[in-house]
């Protein structure tokens, strides 16, 4: 089919074609398609038709961290600062039994297994959706997904029976997976505020950590008939304090370097986690730590999975720069406003909620993009 008239079938609606992209990219892919549907094309100016070149993470050691060597602190606050993401070592979280889980899910369960889990509902506990924010994306992106959310971590322990909407086979892996990632969670909140220098509230934060939430989204990106018109997920920026990302070998992340919009792929290095600064640690960081855009290509040969795990504080809290981190007469100005959960998701359902516009909308002063986007090294 023709750019143009699949362009003119997306204007249209063609009625089979609305129901079959809402049951999600599996759904298509077992249907035997062999060209995209004309809701997952991308203009062409948005299409990632380049190669791109490896993405040089910076490499960090937990064990080497938690036995007191000043250098990995070092290269955790060095990573946050000039690149936003890093690949972390020694982490301690289980990776087989969830990815398992979820390939079960995604690929053993039939649909209408699958398909009890769909809701429109963006705050449902327990979701199973497509796209990205698949209520207002002009395209759509070639993803399915499975969100899981802890409203409060303190409950931890209690996760299993708090989601008895989840399915079974799922659960005693994501409680297992969402304890650990928690765990690290903490663990490398307590080295940023240390490397920050952020004293005064330290304490209150870490209590808040613990009693935050937390967002498992169970990541499925099938094999495409023409990935180069397409994307798994659009460039974005995470929401909260941190993500902790657990992926297989199947390559597809990509983040965002230089001011030129260029893009490099994360080679997934065994054994390790890939961590990334959220929204919000850039706000309590005052800008010194970067929430990076990153997004997800797709190929035509294998399925990729992944489970990202999204850290915040609770819904209610507000946010902003940190004390220490903010003084007028030595040129650091607060740069961005307070913010919230309930500003978010009002943005969210209202907004395709790509390109980073709500860090963006949460600035008080202009800021290049350059000094957000350049690596300083």
């Amino acid at each position: 089919m023709a750019i143009l008239e699949r362009a003119e079938e997306a204007k249209m609606g063609s009625g089979s074609g609305s129901s079959e992209w809402e049951l999600g990219v599996r759904q298509l892919c077992d249907s035997g398609i062999t060209t995209l549907p004309a809701r997952y094309v991308l203009p062409p100016a948005d299409r990632p038709i380049t190669l791109t070149p490896p993405a040089l993470l910076p490499v960090v050691d937990l064990a080497a961290l938690r036995a007191g060597d000043p250098c990995q602190l070092d290269a955790l606050h060095a990573a946050c600062r000039d690149y936003g993401f890093f690949q972390l070592l020694n982490h301690g979280v289980p990776p087989d039994a969830m990815l398992d889980a979820a390939r079960r899910f995604f690929f053993h369960l039939p649909l209408p297994a699958r398909a009890r889990y769909m809701s429109a509902d963006i705050r449902a506990a327990v979701r199973y959706g497509t796209s990205f924010n698949q209520l207002n994306d002009a395209v759509l992106s070639w993803r399915d997904f499975l969100k899981l959310l802890i409203r409060d971590t303190r409950r931890l322990a209690d996760v299993v029976p708090s989601w008895p909407d989840a399915p079974e086979d799922l659960r005693p892996a994501a409680a297992a997976y969402a304890t650990a990632c928690q765990r690290l969670f903490r663990e490398l909140m307590e080295a940023a505020l240390d490397a920050l220098g952020i004293v005064r509230c330290r304490r209150e934060l870490l209590e808040e950590c613990d009693a935050g939430s937390q967002m498992l989204m169970v990541n499925c990106f099938p094999a495409c008939p023409e990935p180069e018109l397409t994307l798994g997920m659009p460039p974005h920026s995470d929401y909260g304090l941190l993500t902790i990302l657990l992926q297989d070998e199947v390559r597809g992340l990509e983040v965002s370097y230089g001011d030129g919009g260029g893009w490099a792929v994360v080679e997934p290095l065994p054994g390790a986690v890939v961590v990334n600064v959220g929204d919000h640690l850039e706000i309590l960081s005052n800008g010194l730590y970067r929430s990076v855009l990153h997004r997800v290509r797709v190929n035509a040969r294998r399925a990729r999975v992944s489970v990202a795990s999204l850290h915040s504080l609770a819904a209610e809290r507000v946010i902003g720069p940190a004390a220490e981190l903010v003084d007028e007469q030595r040129n650091r100005p607060r740069r961005y406003m307070d913010t919230d959960m309930a500003a978010f998701l009002a943005y969210l359902a209202s907004a395709e909620g790509n390109h980073k516009s709500f860090l963006h909308s949460r600035r008080i002063n202009t800021i290049s993009s350059s000094a957000l986007t350049q690596p300083s090294n």
